[in-house]
């Protein structure tokens, strides 16, 4: 049976920070596109990430001796639900401070953690991660890419695909195989540390449906990695990157992508609202408080120890679903069509979220691999 957590009441305390993260953004979104705050958390704005860093605001758990606040779980995502509910550009630290940073913490060296992680708190540094590959998509133990042992470390030649950011990114988490294929798929898998500015490596764009440039090919040619890039232990890949899912699948930005046209569509229609409208926006803001409190019970989880792969699974594919049927919605109770060339925000902002909508079922892992995960872990399958 699985198990969620009962998220803390908020305390006096929390308030006082969701309120001062408030006025930051109200002072510094204030002259952002309606396209830029429909980019929500895939917007890039270094700048602006390196303001949440000086205010403490990225790597907020971790030890204060590598660059962290040491604050709870909890006050991370008042601050993160704030960042994405406002449409902020976190784009150039989310995958750092979501994912790659606790992954450091928990299986980087020293060297490792003491040399990244106070410029990722800083906002400094962006990472992407190499999962992906031509012909495996979602399914991780299909990869192919191999790490050849060389005399001081490894070569790594091969292809990731679906990159998110590798273009704009310092690093990259690479996930490939460093022991012979057997029966067990999910075995002799590791991660490396990888500096994308590496002889041998070459980044090419993706672009999605609407000419959008988020994804990248990431081609590795006789690269050579130092030992001491390996991240954790040799062949303990699998059960790392785990865990690094977890993360990147059980967070507010998995329902609040489309937050911001929820929040503008229902703002517009309270003047006037059509038939049946009350009851199909309180059905949405219902599945919303519900998303957010599994959300919130896998972060505390998570910062307890727990991996909770099965339970960020649910969290995802729940999510994706909502964020997709939003902009279903909007479609039937707006009384205008989309128009990312129109002066009206709410108009512009709508038609910038429905050009992204079909990604959001594919990026993080796909809605088959993921239902996959929970039919494994409830027995079912």
């Amino acid at each position: 049976m699985l198990n969620f957590q009962q998220p803390a009441a908020p305390s006096e305390a929390l308030q006082n920070l969701r309120q001062e993260i408030r006025e930051f953004l109200a002072h510094e979104l204030r002259d952002r596109t309606p396209a830029q705050l429909a980019a929500s958390w895939s917007g890039r704005d270094p700048a602006f990430s390196r303001k949440l860093g000086e205010r403490g605001w990225i790597g907020m758990t971790w030890p204060k001796r590598y660059g962290g606040s040491e604050r709870s779980a909890l006050e991370r995502y008042v601050v993160l639900e704030e960042l994405l509910a406002a449409g902020a550009p976190v784009g150039h630290h989310w995958t750092a401070d979501r994912q790659s940073g606790p992954l450091l913490l928990r299986h980087g060296t020293e060297a490792q953690k003491a040399e990244l992680l106070p410029r990722m708190a800083a906002g400094e540094l962006s990472f992407c991660i190499g999962m992906s590959e031509p012909g495996a998509g979602s399914d991780l133990a299909a990869i192919s890419m191999s790490a050849v042992p060389v005399d001081g470390g490894f070569t790594v030649s091969g292809t990731k695909l679906w990159t998110t950011g590798a273009h704009a990114a310092d690093y990259m988490i690479l996930f490939c195989r460093t022991g012979e294929r057997s029966e067990d798929r999910h075995a002799g898998a590791s991660q490396f540390l990888v500096r994308l500015d590496l002889p041998g490596i070459t980044v090419k764009p993706v672009y999605d449906l609407a000419g959008q440039h988020h994804f990248n090919e990431v081609n590795f040619d006789e690269v050579f990695l130092a030992a001491d890039t390996v991240i954790g232990v040799l062949g303990e890949g699998w059960r790392q990157v785990g865990g690094e899912l977890a993360y990147e699948r059980s967070g507010p930005e998995r329902f609040l992508s489309t937050f911001t046209l929820l929040a503008e569509m229902v703002r517009r229609l309270a003047e006037n609202p059509p038939a049946g409208a009350e009851q199909v926006i309180g059905r949405l803001c219902a599945r919303v408080a519900l998303l957010r409190r599994l959300s919130r019970s896998v972060a505390a989880a998570l910062q307890d120890g727990e991996v909770a792969p099965i339970q960020a699974a649910i969290v995802k594919d729940l999510g994706a679903n909502l964020e997709q049927e939003i902009v279903e919605i909007a479609r039937t109770l707006l009384p205008f069509a989309p128009d990312p060339q129109s002066s009206d925000p709410l108009i512009a902002l709508y038609a910038h979220t429905m050009l992204r909508m079909p990604i959001f079922s594919i990026r993080g892992g796909t809605r088959e691999i993921l239902r996959g995960i929970i039919a494994r872990g409830l027995g079912v399958r």
